[in-house]
């Protein structure tokens, strides 16, 4: 029998959509029927009949029942989570960390969810990586907003009237976001210096043509997890390197701030203090407003005045830019699901010992199933970790 895979409407906040007419059309070939739900491309510049010549279907939302694969970008609430069948596979997503309650009521759905932004950085999964694909864009989105808030030019000028000066852009964090930051500011024609407490950074802010910025002490030198991820610094790193920071933002123009950890707070970067030390007309980005910020002062979805810094806390970086993130997160999507599609028969199976199963599928047959969330969920609609704050 046939499998359908649903293409759902993300709500008002959201303007990327899970799949695009290229994806619809491998689906297709594939074996699957797709039914995109009416409307759903039309904030990335996809319309309804784009869908249907790739060989989709145009639904309802109430459609999505009767789908055995539901595509999202973001986790379904729960509305939707009411609304699929037991039994269907969803793919979105899922921000498991601090929404156990969510995930329990997804597993209590009888849904198996895969939340595709816990995909182990390896190099099979290279072509599946949401994080890195959606960090790319936030990260050249994050130039263009400071660009654009900034008062004056940002290359080098030599005019009849005089120089302009190119303008120095600090980018705080040397991940996926924060080298395409450093490779857009460079191309704008900017001097652009990076700090990042991995020591494996160093070398990419180089060979984008940046100058590099840290204490490159003892902790800095194992300051790095198998992952690649940044690991917490001590108290007493983070006080020398914020005193560096502090001295060379006084120098900056425009400061991008892109540093996160999956599971934690954003930590604390910049400072009031360090703002106050800027030129006026100053600007900075904040692209971790959504996990608190690295910029003391920024406000989610706003540009806010910061000791007369404008400080850029937009949400969402990567759907200020929603036509190439839905064209990247689509394809995401689809070599993922690809994986799980037997080529000669047609039939989608779920292989539980595939190394992307086991790391990225949160939920199964009832329960909570991913070892880093299992134990802090209860799949009755509440969270272990809630229960035991109750007296």
């Amino acid at each position: 029998m046939t499998k359908t895979v649903f293409i759902s409407r993300e709500g008002a906040s959201e303007p990327r959509v899970s799949a695009t007419p290229e994806t619809v059309k491998r689906f297709c070939t594939l074996g699957f029927a797709v039914a995109v739900e009416a409307g759903a491309g039309l904030a990335s510049g996809i319309r309804d009949a784009d869908f249907e010549s790739a060989g989709a279907r145009i639904a309802t939302a109430a459609e999505a029942s009767a789908a055995d694969i539901v595509l999202k970008v973001g986790r379904p609430a729960s509305a939707e989570v009411s609304l699929y069948k037991s039994g269907a596979t969803v793919f979105a997503v899922m921000d498991p960390y601090g929404n156990a309650a969510a995930i329990a009521e997804i597993a209590g759905g009888g849904l198996t969810a895969f939340a595709m932004e816990l995909m182990p950085r390896m190099t099979r999964a290279q072509s599946m990586d949401v994080l890195s694909s959606q960090a790319n864009l936030a990260g050249y989105r994050a130039v263009v907003d400071a660009t654009y808030e900034f008062g004056r030019a940002m290359p080098m000028m030599m005019t009849a009237a005089g120089t302009v000066p190119a303008a120095k852009v600090f980018v705080m964090g040397a991940g996926v976001a924060g080298l395409q930051a450093i490779a857009t500011a460079r191309r704008l024609g900017a001097v652009v210096s990076a700090t990042d407490v991995r020591p494996a950074a160093k070398e990419q802010v180089a060979s984008l043509g940046a100058k590099f910025i840290a204490v490159e002490d003892e902790e800095f030198k194992a300051a790095e997890t198998a992952a690649g991820y940044a690991k917490p610094m001590s108290a007493e790193y983070q006080a020398k390197q914020a005193a560096l920071v502090a001295e060379h933002i006084a120098r900056q123009d425009i400061v991008i701030t892109t540093a996160l950890i999956p599971g934690r707070p954003a930590p604390k970067l910049v400072t009031r203090a360090m703002l106050a030390l800027m030129k006026p007309g100053s600007v900075a980005v904040d692209l971790a407003t959504e996990r608190g910020g690295n910029i003391e002062g920024s406000k989610l979805g706003k540009i806010a005045s910061v000791e007369g810094v404008s400080v850029i806390g937009h949400a969402n970086g990567a759907g200020r830019i929603a036509a190439s993130a839905s064209a990247l997160y689509a394809r995401n999507l689809y070599a993922f699901v690809e994986t799980m599609v037997d080529k000669a028969t047609k039939e989608f199976a779920i292989d539980p010992e595939d190394d992307l199963v086991k790391a990225t599928m949160l939920t199964r047959g009832g329960q909570v199933v991913h070892p880093s969330f299992a134990s802090a969920v209860s799949t009755d609609g509440g969270a272990a970790e809630n229960k035991k704050e109750q007296p």
